[in-house]
């Protein structure tokens, strides 16, 4: 078999149904696509390669997954730390936002938070926030797979005056992107209390029509669930369930205030829950009930939220706290094993978005989004368990070499997409703007 590029690993983790752990095997990509996933010995048989890369004391994983993000919130980072969700949105962010918002801080700011999830071995993102056609041009220059979220809020903002003009705005970015190969599109709004009836159903009828996922915030704080018993006489997902929005296509992000009817009727419904522990536990809005979520059989993935309220985007860090808070939560050493947590971070965010044919996993036709990491770190030896060592011990810095539909976009640690000094400052420069109006 001829091939553009072999690479040999100590060990490939693929995210298969057995959890593999593969020592001493390879992968052959051809076409951005991978083409044989096999022991080395036999690679060196079977494979001639353009280029051959052999990467001693390496592990490779499928790229990484962040299922919710607000990737130009990049620019707040710090901002306002240690407030309550509401104090925080009302007095801080979303004031910020109202002030400095345009295509050029969207622009500014996405490029700050794909410089750090590409070094983190992130290559995929699902987003949401306003410009969104300023976040997908950014994403698609840079190399970077994402989803791209039509936002939705019944409010005016500097990019659009009311849900109408959300909506045709929305519409014509998923026109615009709808064959293109790295970028998606999905409905966003926002969240239960910020957008009313009339959208949410009318967003129901588009995600079917158009098969996008709705991405939306949800069951986040308890003061959320009070404000929906008071306003609406039901709780958010009851709500959402009878404009007909409870199906495979929601994506429901946070989901800390849950009780065991919610989760039963989560599962009959298909529906997608993204977890995001360090913006919860951050923001204190509780403890999404991850156990009970993966044994009703809840497909749950892993989401860094904005770095306003993280404050980092780090799926690496993200995994480990996922798994160390289930285990507390759930008083089980064994509620999230490292396997999980990194299917979570991969595999089950690829399905939660509707990408599961394409990416998530390490596997002979799917596009060759992978990850390289150097175990030889201090931080991970000795090694005994090199997927337990990924998700409790290895730290971003040890991401050496990352690969977006076989298109290298870091090599031994340095982006090619991105120019980092032209990114940090510009980021400094905003931050200089920002913290003297706040």
């Amino acid at each position: 078999m001829d091939v553009e590029l072999l690479i040999h690993a100590d060990w490939i983790l693929p995210v298969d149904a057995e959890d593999r752990t593969l020592a001493q095997h390879s992968i052959a990509i051809e076409r951005g696509r991978i083409a044989a996933l096999l022991p080395s010995a036999e690679a060196h048989e079977q494979i001639q390669a353009k280029t051959t890369l052999k990467l001693e004391g390496h592990a490779l994983i499928p790229g990484l997954i962040n299922a919710h993000t607000h990737a130009p919130m990049a620019l707040l980072r710090g901002l306002a730390d240690d407030l309550p969700l509401m104090t925080w949105l009302h007095e801080h962010i979303w004031p910020a936002e109202g002030r400095w918002v345009d295509p050029d801080f969207v622009a500014d700011g996405t490029r700050l938070a794909l410089l750090e999830m590409l070094r983190g071995g992130i290559t995929c993102f699902n987003d949401m926030y306003f410009f969104p056609e300023v976040t997908a041009r950014v994403a698609a220059e840079a190399g970077m797979r994402a989803v791209i979220g039509m936002i939705v809020v019944d409010f005016p903002t500097r990019y659009a005056e009311n849900p109408e003009q959300y909506f045709s705005r929305g519409l014509a970015l998923h026109e615009r992107y709808r064959d293109h190969h790295l970028i998606r599109t999905a409905f966003a709004p926002h969240s239960p209390y910020a957008v009313s009836e009339e959208p949410l159903r009318r967003i129901a009828t588009l995600a079917e029509e158009l098969q996008v996922p709705v991405h939306i915030h949800l069951h986040e704080t308890r003061d959320e669930v009070t404000q929906s018993l008071r306003d609406h006489g039901e709780r958010p997902l009851a709500r959402l369930d009878h404009l007909g929005l409870l199906s495979p296509l929601l994506v429901a992000i946070h989901m800390t205030q849950l009780n065991d009817e919610e989760i039963d009727r989560l599962a009959q419904s298909g529906a997608q829950v993204v977890h995001c522990p360090e913006s919860n536990l951050k923001l204190a809005s509780g403890f999404c009930p991850v156990t009970k979520l993966l044994k009703a059989g809840v497909n749950i993935a892993l989401g860094t939220d904005g770095a306003a309220s993280n404050n980092d985007l780090n799926l690496l860090g993200e995994m480990r706290t996922a798994a160390l808070l289930a285990k507390g939560v759930a008083q089980s050493a064994s509620a999230l094993p490292a396997a999980t947590a990194l299917r979570m971070a991969t595999l089950n965010g690829a399905r939660a978005l509707g990408l599961d044919e394409e990416t998530g996993s390490l596997e002979p036709g799917k596009a060759a989004d992978l990850v390289a990491l150097d175990l030889r770190d201090p931080h991970t030896q000795p090694l005994y368990n090199a997927c337990s060592q990924i998700v409790y011990a290895a730290s971003s810095h040890q991401v050496r070499h990352v690969w977006i539909s076989g298109q290298q976009v870091i090599r031994d640690g340095n982006p090619l997409t991105l120019e980092p000094e032209r990114v940090l400052n510009e980021a400094r420069a905003w931050g200089k703007r920002i913290a003297e109006a706040d």
